[in-house]
């Protein structure tokens, strides 16, 4: 059983998604579509959350020293100003999946940006550190909804053959919010730089008004002639939509004739064990892998090195940059499971070079490589993590969870990274006490456990619509033909 799981894991990245599949001539040339305004100008639109996102993740390191002086606040007091965005995440995580439902994909985004408009100008005319907090919540709040609704929302518009490309844009405009961020707050006030952050956000809200709503969403809830002029609108005037559509009607109506009405709980039956698996997993290894430790604390992590803390961490924000332009166009390329594996790889390596400075440091023999040592494997890490595991895990995310599902899954995904990525926030000046060396270690066995976990169970979902990735993963039930391993 341990040998056929391995065996099922590595033929899954050339063979069909999972055992038993038979591609036919047509399934693999159906729903090729070509890139159209329209497209390109909706995905624009909901990158712009995830800009706004890499925007709140860099704005409490340029910010923190103008912060402290003009507001008078301590340490600890700004540690809550800077920790409490993982807060509001999770809230938001809690709200994101329902709300998507409830409201659409559109709704969502323009009620979140409104949040996060409120957040922004709250921080920029704050008085006291509790109108900081408020503001940093009420961010918080918004990008822990964006980080589900953006991906599904952008999975759901594209077809097969551009999905890849197009929602790994994401884990790119994220960076490219943090570099912009780095740069900026080096030359403007903190207040200053909390006004130009609501500039992705009103650009959100006003672009809203002029791209369509998910068709898949619309067909859900059976608004025939929308869905239809959505997905018109989205493939082209002149394109045949019609097998597409067909395509998502029945996936739809199987999922309305198996499943009752939608309940939390539903997502724990023993259908959709792999696919939570899947997801929660991907994303609890993407946090503990050292992400959220090496974002939020790269000055900390560097000063302790004996690094410059100026311009190190410019530099590793603008590595990130061409090395997720590359993922955009690597992943329908080479696949999901083949750039987690290179990823997860580098990752491991660079940190372990990272961890072994530190052993040079506390031991005092070549402590003189510690800055260069460290140096290189953040950077190294930075570029390792940005080419895979930092946006993969969400286009899986949004790639394998029925509509049915798709709300209670996607609210625990999200969950669980905001949660993660408190604990790795709030403990890791703990362990750089307890032991640097150690720290990164651990964060190196990690990375190699995510080798594994990719390896064995993680399918390739490349070139395959959605309603083909969801109906095989959840139709496979334990003891008959199992995803996980041969029987």
């Amino acid at each position: 059983m341990e040998g056929d799981g391995i065996e099922e894991g590595l033929e899954s990245a050339t063979s069909p998604l999972l055992l038993g599949d038979k591609s036919t001539g047509n399934t693999t040339t159906s729903n090729q579509h070509s890139i159209t305004p329209v497209l390109v100008f909706s995905t624009f639109v909901a990158l712009c959350g995830s800009f706004s996102y890499g925007c709140s993740v860099g704005y409490s390191s340029p910010a923190e020293s103008g912060i402290m002086k003009d507001l008078g606040l301590s340490v600890a007091a700004y540690s809550v100003f800077g920790s409490i965005v993982t807060i509001g995440g999770m809230v938001g995580a809690i709200l994101s999946g329902k709300m998507a439902d409830l409201i659409g994909r559109r709704g969502t985004m323009w009620t979140c940006q409104i949040i996060c408009m409120a957040g922004w100008l709250a921080i920029a005319f704050a008085k006291k550190a509790w109108c900081l907090d408020i503001g940093r919540f009420l961010v918080g709040v918004a990008i822990g909804i964006l980080t589900y609704v953006v991906p599904v929302y952008i999975s759901e518009i594209t077809p097969k053959n551009l999905r890849g490309r197009f929602t790994s844009a994401n884990q790119l405009l994220v960076c490219c919010g943090f570099a912009v961020t780095y740069f900026v707050g080096s030359i403007a006030s903190w207040r200053a730089l909390s006004l130009i952050a609501t500039i992705p956000s009103i650009v959100q809200i006003v672009c809203l008004f002029f791209v369509p709503e998910s068709p898949r969403w619309l067909a859900k809830l059976g608004r025939e002639k929308e869905f239809e002029a959505s997905l018109q609108r989205l493939r082209g005037t002149n394109s045949d939509i019609s097998e597409e559509a067909v395509d998502i009607r029945d996936a739809i109506e199987i999922l309305k004739q198996t499943s009752a009405e939608t309940r939390t709980l539903e997502l724990f039956q023993r259908r959709y064990a792999y696919a939570v698996i899947v997801g929660v997993g991907l994303i609890l290894l993407q946090t503990f892998g050292g992400n959220s430790a090496v974002s939020y604390y790269l000055g900390t992590i560097f000063a302790k090195a004996n690094v410059s803390t100026s311009s190190g961490p410019i530099i590793f924000a603008l590595l990130q940059i061409p090395t997720s332009v590359a993922t955009v166009l690597l992943m329908d390329l080479f696949g999901r499971r083949t750039l987690l594996m290179v990823s997860a790889t580098t990752s491991c390596l660079c940190l372990f070079l990272v961890g072994l400075s530190f052993c040079f440091q506390e031991s005092h023999n070549l402590k003189e490589l510690t800055p260069i040592m460290t140096l290189v494997g953040i950077l190294g890490f930075g570029c390792g993590f940005a080419i895979g595991m930092s946006g993969i895990p969400w286009v899986i995310m949004a790639e394998i969870y029925p509509v049915n599902v798709k709300a209670s899954a996607g609210s625990l995904v999200v969950l669980t990274s905001w949660a993660s990525s408190w604990v790795v926030t709030y403990t890791f000046n703990f362990m750089l006490e307890w032991s640097s060396a150690g720290t990164f270690f651990i964060f190196s066995g990690m990375c190699a456990l995510t080798i594994l976990f990719v390896w064995k169970l993680v399918p390739e979902t490349k070139g395959r619509t959605l309603e083909e990735i969801q109906s095989r993963l959840i139709t496979q039930i334990p003891g008959q033909n199992s995803v996980i391993a041969k029987t």
